[in-house]
């Protein structure tokens, strides 16, 4: 399995971005998906999951800010994200579940 994330960036406060991550190596389509981040000095925490028939789970720091969504056909999964905050500041990765996780995309929110 391979994931590959890309679409971070540095943005400021109230800013956007769209997290894209590639799938191979895998039945993508039958597989729930996720993308989790990674702040300096805290532990990896989820921030949004769907499964195979678009079901979409959020963290609740998330507040309706961000969107998880997923192209079958492209073997893509995207996160979009607005009205980012500082805090949002961290390493995002796209992960399969249980153990497959790609190598990360840095997003940086300056106030």
């Amino acid at each position: 399995v391979q994931l590959q994330a890309s679409g971070g960036g540095s943005v400021q406060a109230g800013g956007s971005l769209r997290l894209s991550c590639g799938a191979s190596g895998l039945n993508f389509r039958i597989n729930t998906m996720a993308w989790y981040r990674q702040a300096p000095g805290k532990e990896r925490e989820l921030v949004a999951s769907i499964t195979s028939t678009g079901t979409a789970t959020y963290g609740d720091f998330v507040k309706g800010r961000f969107t998880i969504s997923r192209d079958n056909v492209r073997r893509n999964l995207y996160l979009e994200m607005n009205s980012l905050e500082p805090e949002d500041t961290a390493v995002y990765y796209c992960h399969r579940p249980p153990a497959s996780w790609g190598q990360g995309t840095q997003v940086t929110v300056s106030s």
